[in-house]
């Protein structure tokens, strides 16, 4: 609970002689939210809160979301502040990862681990699940596995004759529309441009600036490569910080709060739910998805409703209705 927090809060913003913000998205099985545009009005109300500032120090947890969200955050965070140093005590990737690129300085745990940026492509022009009726499921597009098809097609299978690949890139196009792979090639370009622009701040030079996106946009190999301290610091050459004893027990003691209230530990199964529950009234819920917080104020991404279970008339087959009211931020 936040009242539990709050003594945590202001020691660690003694400590480091700064102002705090902590942000939150939910990767609770089943429940799982992202960095996303309608965050920035609540930092703007946080952020004006706390006033323009020497310091500001982001305590971020996630496993990303939309690219210009995060760039479109850190820009707003430092246009209060003239350093920005990010603690990150666990998860903290792709689009996270690129909000860490932004920052002055990275405190991490022994547990933190950030991630590639290569962006997915999500559009209504995707592929479709393959057996999964529901025509808004699609696959998502990785870029860098775009790419790597095309690499594979060259080096593996040696096919450098110009006729050739153009034959390799028509048959991608039959299974990807190209528009979307137009928009592949895009979204490559810009988060280049967007993590080059960031990095500026953790003040290290062209060369390994290059190195590092490099990595972070194909060399990693895979989006669920998890890159920890000792290889940020030493392969990367990024500015961290590894925290005192004293320090990392109020981070964790924050982080096992927030995981707690979140829940993030706890698969969702709404048939569960439902089946500690009697009567006709079904599970009424209300699921806390997402956190930006500071001492003087909290805001919480919140989805609730009610579940029911019903009988298909026809077939005869228990069917789950989720009947939500409700799904948007709310200040507390």
């Amino acid at each position: 609970m936040k009242i539990d927090r709050i003594p945590l809060y202001q020691t660690l913003e003694e400590q480091r002689n700064s102002k705090l913000l902590i942000y939150y998205t939910s990767t609770r099985q089943g429940l799982e939210t992202q960095i996303a545009k309608d965050v920035l009005p609540k930092f703007s109300n946080q952020l004006d809160n706390i006033g323009d500032t020497r310091k500001i120090t982001l305590f971020l947890y996630t496993n990303g979301g939309d690219t210009l969200a995060a760039w479109s955050l850190v820009n707003l965070i430092r246009s209060f502040c003239k350093e920005l140093e990010v603690i990150i005590p666990s998860n903290c990737f792709s689009s996270g990862t690129l909000m860490c690129l932004g920052a002055n300085k990275l405190i991490m745990t022994k547990q933190a681990a950030l991630g590639p940026i290569d962006p997915s492509i999500n559009g209504p022009l995707n592929p479709m699940i393959p057996g999964v009726p529901d025509p808004h499921a699609k696959v998502p597009v990785s870029v860098e596995y775009v790419n790597a098809y095309i690499e594979m097609a060259k080096k593996d299978f040696g096919i450098t004759d110009q006729k050739n690949l153009t034959e390799v890139l028509l048959h991608l196009s039959e299974k990807i529309h190209p528009l979307t792979l137009g928009q592949v090639y895009k979204s490559k370009s810009q988060i280049q441009m967007i993590a080059r622009n960031l990095m500026k701040y953790q003040k290290i030079n062209k060369e390994r600036t290059d190195t590092i996106i490099k990595f972070l946009c194909s060399e990693s190999g895979s989006h669920d490569y998890s890159i920890r301290r000792d290889e940020a610091i030493n392969s990367l050459g990024l500015n961290v910080e590894k925290p005192t004893d004293a320090l990392y027990a109020i981070i964790k003691q924050i982080h096992e709060d927030i995981s707690q209230e979140l829940e993030l530990e706890n698969s969702y199964d709404p048939r569960i739910l439902l089946n500690n529950v009697k009567g006709q009234n079904g599970y009424q819920y209300s699921f806390r998805r997402g956190l930006i917080e500071s001492i003087s104020c909290t805001d919480v991404f919140l989805s609730e409703g009610t579940l029911q279970m019903h009988q298909d008339p026809r077939t005869q087959q228990l069917l789950l209705n989720d009947n939500r009211i409700f799904e948007g931020w709310k200040n507390e």
